[in-house]
């Protein structure tokens, strides 16, 4: 018989394996199960339902539903102890200048009806600062380059608008754009609030800040290698207008400064391949909707609403190609699912040696966080002293 709290189950071998079923009863898989696929502890703890049926060939529902049942209750107190032991080690070993460890669950999982997790809560405002910065000299760096591609920008006599087919069927819409950057303000607005209010908003800002910094910096490639003749007539763009070196510093600060948005007079041509407007929206979207609750339906539903309607904005007013905002949406949301991803695995965050190669920033970012943030929040600002002495008194 198996010793469940002795030996941990990523140790049993597949004699242990078939034990284990004999104990539960289902003692008539043995062969499914030992010889037939060699199932050892370590491949008992990753096993699928799906594996149950199309692999291990359990075509009984009632057996196989039951066995499931079993297998994933080993499956999460396995992950919970180990979980455990490991937010042990690293209150051991961390600095707590820096960091500070919680135990906390996440209401997205508690609405799944999954265990609670531990979760490293650093703030570490150090890194978050670095974050900051990285992000801020890539914004640094776009608005520079959008100030070269302006120069570079092809004569609009010669080379005219590329073919596209969604802006020859589309009329043009002249206030669309500033509609679109209306839609970005109060997602924008929305998501100050919730770092306002979330209990790990250092976390959530040097996630927004790390891949923000990374798109754009990708975007800093792509218009400058490849430049695109205008979208529209209607655009006036003519190339040569900032020679000189200051004359392009001092161009680059006023598209910094006004935050790359034609409501505060900044415009530009050439800074195409993909859609900068598209990235912000597209980014505070999906971080609004990550980062509050689930059963928030009413918001969600509003910002999925405000990010189509600002990318049907970008289109109507001719502003960017239709693949231009294509790409936008589809780097900006592969990427932030790809690094949640990453984020919410414990096992490929600290075992895989190919994430700190080509995730570099990711690793370093993440380092201390374990397991999914829960959206937690509180009042982030503290009574004064002197007002709880006072209403003390008054009581």
């Amino acid at each position: 018989m198996v010793d469940e709290e002795k030996l941990p189950v990523s140790q049993w071998s597949s004699e242990e394996v078939g034990l284990w079923l004999e104990n539960i009863g289902y003692g008539d898989y043995y062969k499914e199960f030992v010889n037939d696929n060699r199932i050892d502890g370590q491949v008992l703890l990753i096993l699928t339902e799906n594996d149950l049926k199309d692999s291990l060939g359990i075509r009984v529902l009632g057996d196989r539903k039951r066995l499931w049942l079993a297998i994933n209750k080993l499956q999460q107190e396995h992950s919970k102890s180990a979980l455990n032991l490991d937010t042990y080690s690293r209150k051991k070993s961390l600095d707590f200048k820096d960091s500070a460890y919680i135990s906390s669950s996440d209401s997205n999982d508690d609405e799944e009806g999954s265990n609670s997790l531990s979760l490293a809560d650093v703030s570490e405002t150090w890194r978050t600062f670095l974050s900051v910065l990285y992000a801020f000299l890539v914004f640094c760096l776009t608005s520079f380059v959008m100030t070269v591609v302006h120069d570079r920008v092809p004569d609009m006599k010669k080379y005219p608008p590329l073919p596209d087919i969604i802006l020859d069927s589309v009329p043009l819409i002249p206030w669309a754009f500033t509609m679109c950057e209306f839609t970005g303000i109060v997602l924008w607005s929305m998501w100050v609030a919730v770092l306002f209010l979330h209990k790990h908003r250092m976390i959530l800002i040097r996630r927004m800040m790390a891949l923000a910094g990374t798109v754009f910096l990708l975007r800093c490639v792509t218009m400058f290698v490849t430049s695109l003749s205008v979208p529209g007539i209607h655009l006036e763009c003519s190339g040569k207008l900032y020679g000189d070196v200051w004359a392009k510093l001092h161009r680059a600060f006023e598209i910094m400064f006004g935050f790359g948005m034609s409501v505060n007079g900044v415009r530009s041509c050439g800074d195409y391949m993909f859609s900068g407007h598209t990235v912000v929206i597209t980014l505070l979207n999906f971080f609004i909707t990550e980062y509050t609750p689930r059963y928030w339906y009413y918001l969600h539903t509003a910002c999925w609403v405000l990010n189509l309607f600002g990318i049907f904005f970008i289109l109507a007013a001719h502003e960017h190609y239709s693949i231009d905002v294509l790409i936008a949406f589809y780097i900006s949301s592969r990427l932030f699912l790809y690094y949640h991803t990453l984020a919410n695995s414990l096992s490929i965050k600290k075992e895989d040696k190919r994430t700190k190669v080509w995730f570099p920033l990711f690793s370093f970012f993440e380092e201390n966080v374990n397991g999914r943030v829960p959206n937690e929040y509180e009042w982030p600002l503290k009574i004064p002293e002197f007002l709880k002495f006072r209403s003390k008194k008054h009581e």
